[in-house]
């Protein structure tokens, strides 16, 4: 792949930036509701102090205005003050996002490594008991909605057999020093593996209600892959050649078959963030995603703004990693 075709492809991400931008901006300033007066609640303030407080939050500028502040302030990275919180949203979003990414990376690892020997197996197996029961089981986790799953999970696990905790990241009495924000990593740092346990506990219930379809999904695009590819004339030569079943299927097969679960992949992560917000919501999970869904309801414009924004970047980013991925296992394929 050149420099040139890289680069041009690139370029192509911009206008689908824009679009998003502009629908965002759009569909939270249409969205019934004053900030200013959800704010004020039954507070008692003068109309000078309600019309500065809108001055302040830029309010009394015409949409059009609003828009083109909001391009020219999103291209330089400052997506201005949270109405709520007054601080910098960049700041704010900054001190949820470790959390929805140790939350989207662990759901991930596991969606992986349960769906691609499960698929793998499921094709090797065809019309089997096995087959079959990954058939069904991948069928009941893209059909299955997440948020009666998570209660699910939180009423057996949770309430009932008091196995795992119910909501938060890691337990109060767990004091570990800030290095990474990600739990995981920084209770190793510290050396803690009592708190390495007691994070773990906590992301264990939301990880797999988030990773679930993924690993649902992925399962049935690796096993229909891998039919197809166990078919084709080189791994007929190959078996021909007295090679072993186990170097074919891991050495020729898997890699090509691996090549629509890639793809699959990237979209399914992006996916996983912008889906974590009913996840975060039911564990009380304190990422970015539970945050976005306080916002929406006191309609605070600025973070939702750029929080969707950039599940939008994340996703459109992650397709373009994947098209590159797909062009290194398959040089036949350009960008």
């Amino acid at each position: 792949m050149s420099f040139g075709r890289f680069f041009g492809r690139l370029l192509q991400l911009f206008p689908v930036l824009l679009g998003v931008g502009f629908i965002v901006f759009f569909m939270t300033e249409l969205t019934p509701g004053d900030p200013v007066e959800i704010m004020l609640g039954d507070t008692q303030v003068t109309e000078e102090q309600e019309i500065a407080l809108r001055h302040d939050m830029g309010l009394d500028l015409p949409i059009h205005e609003r828009f083109v502040k909001f391009i020219s302030n999103t291209v330089t990275g400052n997506f201005g003050l949270s109405f709520y919180h007054r601080r910098p949203v960049a700041e704010v979003i900054g001190e949820r996002l470790p959390a929805t990414i140790e939350l989207s990376v662990v759901a991930l690892i596991f969606a992986l490594i349960t769906s691609i020997p499960l698929g793998v197996m499921a094709a090797i197996k065809k019309n089997t008991l096995l087959d079959r029961v990954a058939t069904v089981g991948s069928l009941f986790g893209v059909s299955m909605p997440g948020f009666w799953f998570g209660i699910l999970l939180l009423l057996l696990f949770a309430v009932k057999l008091q196995w795992l905790p119910v909501s938060g990241r890691i337990g109060y009495d767990v004091e570990v020093p800030v290095v990474t924000r990600f739990l995981l990593i920084d209770t190793l740092l510290a050396g803690s593996w009592s708190g390495f346990k007691d994070a773990l506990a906590h992301i264990f219930l939301p990880a797999i209600t988030l990773g679930l379809p993924m690993a649902a999904i992925l399962t049935r695009v690796t096993r229909t892959s891998m039919l197809e590819v166990v078919n084709q004339d080189y791994i007929t030569f190959a078996e021909a050649k007295g090679l072993r079943k186990r170097v074919i299927i891991f050495k020729h097969a898997l890699k090509n078959a691996l090549i629509p679960t890639i793809t699959v992949a990237a979209i399914e992560t992006g996916s996983l963030l912008g889906g974590n917000m009913i996840v975060e919501t039911i564990f009380g999970w304190p990422g970015l995603g539970r945050l976005v869904v306080e916002s929406i309801f006191i309609r605070n414009y600025p973070l939702v703004q750029a929080a969707v924004l950039f599940y939008a970047v994340t996703y459109v980013m992650l397709n373009f990693v994947a098209d590159i991925l797909y062009t290194k296992m398959n040089p036949k394929v350009e960008l």
